[in-house]
């Protein structure tokens, strides 16, 4: 492994849920929700970078972001920290990896998540890394698909860890907790849930604590302590890809979506277990999670934006956006479409209205999650092109 380190001033970061930064994936609240609101729906170009083959989208945290690629030249992954001022390397950690064809054309997939002054990172092989966030400095790294003997996913592990209270947690079919400072083993799920690609979420429904892991298996709450599944909802897809993250909607009702023409369901949590409250083949999250803003849900179909009330009745839908990405503001929509498109949409259940439009890639597959943290816009596609626009008011 090499570590290559710019000289910098000593850096503060802030806390994991820091208003305007973006810390991990799916954001502060692990939502998909910036609470930014004086930003621009037409921004400006500021920067772009090369950062390496993948899907893996940023995180932010005060002046410095974080992302992850493959450089093929080197034949290394490379967890990268830049300056967002800039986008110069403040430093880079590299380790030998290979490029796998099958994952549509190879690279990172998952997101770094940083935790003041360290950055966890699940890489595609199965292992976790622990770097330092002020200098990329390794303070641990764990092969937990060669300990456990995992069975390797068909498209590679593609979840992020997860930070709750004093552990990280990964999913990687078996799911994981680790001590946060220390990487002290906290334990191991007895279930298997299947092929891993989504993240887990840590929730409370109908008053219970609990993990939802959406696998291949389906979607499985897990106890605290990854002992005792409370309740399994089978959900069975083509290649057992289930990669959007569940969305906890209300006290007792979560929200899963795959794609491969299956579509998204409704789930309630009750003594009897998970019970679906309407399901429906029109909202199949293949890749981008769905966004819940003020009891709508906005969603890629496939390659349609559609948007459902609570009930499951569709509002309205939306073609021109393909299979690409989408995160959201609680007024606005960020999407990043198949063709390299950013597009600002107000995020109106009684219509789409979009507010601006920009062209930023020609070329490269456009699934990664665009990020929006302190006015500034984050958007990449798989061939590694970064581009950081500036959505900050004028007088900033």
């Amino acid at each position: 492994m090499t570590l290559t380190l710019l000289p910098l001033a000593l850096l503060t970061f802030s806390p994991l849920a820091a208003c305007d930064d973006w810390p991990q994936w799916r954001g502060p609240a692990h939502d998909g929700l910036s609470r930014e609101t004086e930003w621009r729906s037409k921004g400006i170009s500021a920067w772009k970078k090369q950062v390496g083959l993948g899907y893996s989208t940023v995180s932010v945290v005060g002046d410095r972001m974080f992302t992850a690629g493959f450089d093929v030249e080197a034949e290394e992954d490379v967890i990268w920290c830049l300056d967002v001022d800039s986008g110069e390397e403040v430093w880079s950690f590299r380790y030998p990896a290979k490029i796998r064809n099958k994952f549509h054309g190879g690279g990172t997939l998952s997101t770094p998540v940083i935790d003041g002054k360290v950055l966890y990172y699940q890489n595609r092989e199965g292992v976790l890394f622990c770097l330092e966030t002020r200098t990329g400095k390794l303070r641990w790294e764990k092969d937990l698909h060669e300990e456990f003997d995992l069975e390797h996913p068909t498209w590679g592990f593609s979840a992020s860890p997860l930070i709750h209270e004093d552990r990280i947690i990964v999913n990687m079919g078996r799911v994981f907790a680790f001590k946060r400072k220390t990487g002290k083993a906290l334990w191991v799920s007895k279930q298997d849930v299947g092929h891993a690609y989504s993240t887990p979420v840590s929730c409370r429904l109908a008053g219970k604590e609990c993990l939802a892991v959406f696998g291949g298996g389906g979607l499985f709450l897990l106890s605290h302590d990854g002992q005792k599944v409370i309740a399994h909802y089978a959900w069975k897809t083509r290649y057992d890809v289930n990669a959007a993250t569940p969305v906890q909607v209300g006290e007792d009702q979560i929200l899963i979506s795959s794609g491969y023409g299956h579509g998204g369901s409704l789930l309630k949590l009750t003594d009897d277990g998970l019970e679906a409250v309407w399901e429906t083949k029109t909202l199949r999250n293949q890749m981008a999670t769905s966004m819940l803003i003020d009891g709508h849900i906005y969603g890629l179909d496939e390659s349609q934006l559609r948007c459902f009330d609570l009930a499951g009745k569709e509002k309205w839908r939306m073609r021109g956006i393909g299979k690409g990405a989408i995160s959201a503001t609680p007024d606005r929509l960020l999407l990043l479409t198949s063709d390299g498109e950013l597009v600002v949409a107000k995020a109106n259940p009684e219509g789409y209205e979009e507010l601006s439009r920009q062209e930023l890639f020609d070329g490269g597959v456009c699934w990664t999650m665009p990020v929006l943290a302190n006015g500034r816009i984050y958007c990449r596609n798989s061939k590694g092109h970064l581009v950081c626009r500036d959505h900050r008011p004028q007088d900033q």
